[in-house]
């Protein structure tokens, strides 16, 4: 028998493997028990919660309001070992805490600390048989541990996807795609413009082509401080796809730093329609277009 062997029985040894029958005895016990002292734990552990300072973005009628429904899903789920409920609820309960300003630190700190309160009071109640504590403990820890988890993975993944959501209506604000005029589309680019913007870019454009029946546009990146080969390319894929879609693409506003950019790394220039300024441009997608320019001073242009 080898060391690893020994090791893995004389841990056996000190914490037997609770049975499911002897599970099934005790669950139901400790949960009556947590069910019959709910005010008094509730309060306990919304002490403990004020005294590590956790969830001060709610107001206190929030927070007891929140408590007492995690309290009770708590135990039930501890009563029911339904996971699936548990992630609903953690799911609904995201929903609500995070749009005020409730951080996941928080949220994993108060599942524990309501943890540490039911397992002190479970102590109380069992400290006189020390054989049986241990089982009602070994009942309760491996929930209450999947509990914790599962709250705080719901969490994570419920503020990851307003997170996401987030920078989408961002991006979407930064890279606008407006309407000028019938068939006539400018897309003014403000900003770093990195692979995953220019990805998101292109399918925004697309989109306001087909929507706007767009013959012309006018992507303007005045405002865009300088681009890599990877998003020079990506680029020159937007036009030839607005190209696909029927529309034109003239790109206004080119830096000299981009413009030597675009030389060096070899982007091929004849599939770029550039002019110098968004003023040129307009007036260049306007003749595309059919319509006369005229200059301020009232004379038709060239």
């Amino acid at each position: 028998m080898n060391e690893e062997s020994a090791t893995a029985r004389q841990l056996s040894a000190d914490f037997p493997t609770l049975d499911r029958e002897d599970e099934d005895q005790l669950l139901p016990q400790l949960v009556a028990h947590l069910r019959e002292h709910r005010t008094r734990l509730r309060q306990e552990w919304a002490s403990r919660i004020q005294g590590a300072h956790l969830l001060q973005a709610m107001t206190p009628q929030e927070m007891a309001a929140e408590t007492t429904s995690v309290y009770d899903n708590y135990v039930e789920v501890l009563e029911t070992g339904s996971v699936e409920a548990l992630q609903h609820y953690a799911r609904d309960l995201s929903e609500r805490i995070i749009p005020r300003g409730v951080e996941t630190h928080e949220v994993v700190g108060i599942v524990l600390l309501l943890r540490d309160v039911l397992a002190r009071s479970l102590f109380g109640k069992y400290q006189r048989d020390f054989g049986l504590l241990n089982r009602v403990l070994d009942a309760y820890e491996p929930a209450a541990n999947r509990i914790a988890n599962t709250v705080a993975v719901s969490f994570v993944e419920e503020r990851e996807r307003v997170i996401r959501q987030q920078q989408d209506s961002i991006r979407e604000l930064s890279t606008p795609v407006l309407p000028v005029r019938e068939r006539l589309l400018i897309l003014p680019i403000i900003g770093v413009l990195d692979t995953e913007r220019a990805r998101q870019l292109t399918e925004q454009l697309l989109s306001g082509i087909r929507t706007h029946r767009a013959k012309v546009v006018v992507i303007d990146i005045t405002g865009a401080p300088d681009v890599d080969e990877a998003v020079a390319n990506h680029l020159v894929q937007t036009v030839d796809a607005s190209r696909l879609m029927g529309a034109s693409v003239i790109i206004t506003g080119l830096s000299p730093e981009i413009a030597q950019t675009l030389v060096t790394i070899g982007v091929d220039l004849s599939k770029m329609n550039t002019i110098g300024d968004l003023q040129g441009g307009l007036e260049e997608a306007e003749r595309l277009l059919g319509f006369t320019v005229s200059r301020r001073d009232g004379t038709a242009g060239p």
